[in-house]
């Protein structure tokens, strides 16, 4: 079985190379057809995948998956429908392949400038959500690269049936159908394989929890960009409107609970918790969020605050469960997040210009808000379209990594038949 794993995958590894090429020198338009082709089948397909979906919903149910991994396999109507505005966006995207920038004239002549060109081929591991495989698809597409996909074994059926309305598009555009890829089997063999193909694969995302990430990570011979867990906080200093501050910090947690852009801390300066903190908790009782504090939280809010222990301040939750800490100050609190934080996206609640600009400044994260949400940490929500995942690397690409994200640059030179003396 080992060897029929890894001939498959260095076919499909061979064939992504093969499309790659062809993607490289492929017009804007070109790749739009194929995108709008993929629409079409996706909209004529959406009976068959919703079903897909509910297969594998099935047996994560049987399977006890927890919550918040069920969360992000359910593909709803309205998800599909997102999916689909999804991809009209990425298609309505300006194409950053060709683009040349930095031209210069040397004292010899020569002109020099850069070319964005795109990565090759792209692979990519990811777990339980479906609708990833449609955004990767779309991204690597339209930035010129070619690429392999392997979701989780919980959302097999599922991704099967996007694929297969993928490679349905691309054939009715002319594209090669390799062009995109979806692996066929959930052994984890395929992983192995993957992210130690050099030769056809130019770098790899994953886009999991902390095991997968590591593993990737330790194992890989080929460049990883990074998608760490989001230990996400929410800052409410001394100066902030708390009629700003009381919907954000609401929503931050709430909105859902199992994404990466999730709020996990809430930071409260001293002078404004007796105020803020039984409002907010009022308002996270009636959504049934379970607080972990401090000992100042818990002095604040009684005893029936669960006492926060040093591994709180640590944990991505990825459910109803929020850990409050009471801090002196901008200081104690950028201290904090540096030290504890997944440096994924942080925000500060302030209306003193002068304290958020250091807030910007000083946390190392990559996303930084100053009176906003941190579900705004988005592909979508930032204009790219949608996302192959949220880089918290400072190399190559860092944030929500959407068209650029998946290209690299060349250096051209115009001549006039030049010699170098």
């Amino acid at each position: 079985m080992q060897e029929s794993i890894e001939q498959y995958m260095q076919t499909v590894g061979q064939q992504a190379r093969t499309a790659s090429r062809v993607l490289a020198g492929a017009s804007t338009q070109t790749k739009n057809n194929a995108l709008s082709a993929i629409y079409t089948a996706l909209q004529n397909s959406e009976t068959a995948i919703l079903a897909a979906n509910q297969v594998d919903m099935t047996k994560a149910h049987n399977n006890n998956l927890d919550s918040a991994l069920l969360d992000r396999l359910e593909l709803t109507p309205t998800r599909f429908k997102g999916m689909l505005q999804g991809l009209k966006d990425v298609i309505a995207l300006t194409d950053p392949i060709g683009e040349i920038t930095d031209m210069a004239f040397r004292p010899t002549g020569i002109q020099l400038g850069k070319m964005r060109v795109p990565l090759g081929v792209v692979g990519m591991i990811y777990e339980s959500r479906p609708n990833v495989t449609l955004e990767a698809a779309s991204l690597a597409l339209k930035s010129g690269n070619a690429i392999i996909l392997r979701g989780g074994s919980e959302a097999l059926e599922s991704n099967q049936a996007i694929a297969a309305a993928i490679q349905h598009g691309l054939t009715a555009a002319g594209v090669p159908e390799h062009a995109v890829q979806v692996i066929n089997t959930p052994d984890r063999a395929a992983v192995g394989q993957l992210i130690t193909m050099p030769e056809y694969v130019d770098v790899i995302v994953p886009r999991g929890g902390k095991g997968l990430i590591e593993r990737i990570t330790n194992e890989a011979r080929v460049p990883v960009i990074k998608h760490l867990d989001g230990n996400c906080h929410v800052f409410v200093e001394a100066q902030a409107d708390l009629q700003k501050a009381l919907p954000i910090a609401l929503n931050a947690k709430t909105h859902r609970y199992g994404v990466c852009n999730a709020m996990e801390t809430l930071l409260v300066d001293e002078n404004v918790a007796e105020e803020f903190l039984p409002r907010i908790a009022e308002l996270y009782a009636e959504k049934k969020v379970e607080l972990r504090g401090c000992a100042e939280t818990q002095r604040i809010l009684g005893e029936s605050i669960v006492p926060a222990t040093e591994e709180d301040w640590y944990t991505e939750y990825l459910g109803p469960i929020l850990a409050v800490k009471v801090v002196t100050g901008l200081d104690e609190a950028i201290e904090h997040i540096n030290k504890y934080g997944s440096h994924h996206t942080d925000s500060i609640i302030t209306e003193n210009f002068s304290l958020a600009r250091q807030f910007l400044a000083r946390v190392d994260s990559s996303s930084v808000m100053i009176n906003a949400s941190t579900r705004f940490a988005d592909g979508f929500e930032y204009g790219l379209g949608a996302e192959i995942g949220i880089s918290t690397d400072k190399i190559h690409a860092r944030g929500p990594v959407g068209l650029e994200g998946l290209t690299s640059q060349k250096w051209i030179v115009f001549g006039d038949g030049q010699i170098r003396q």
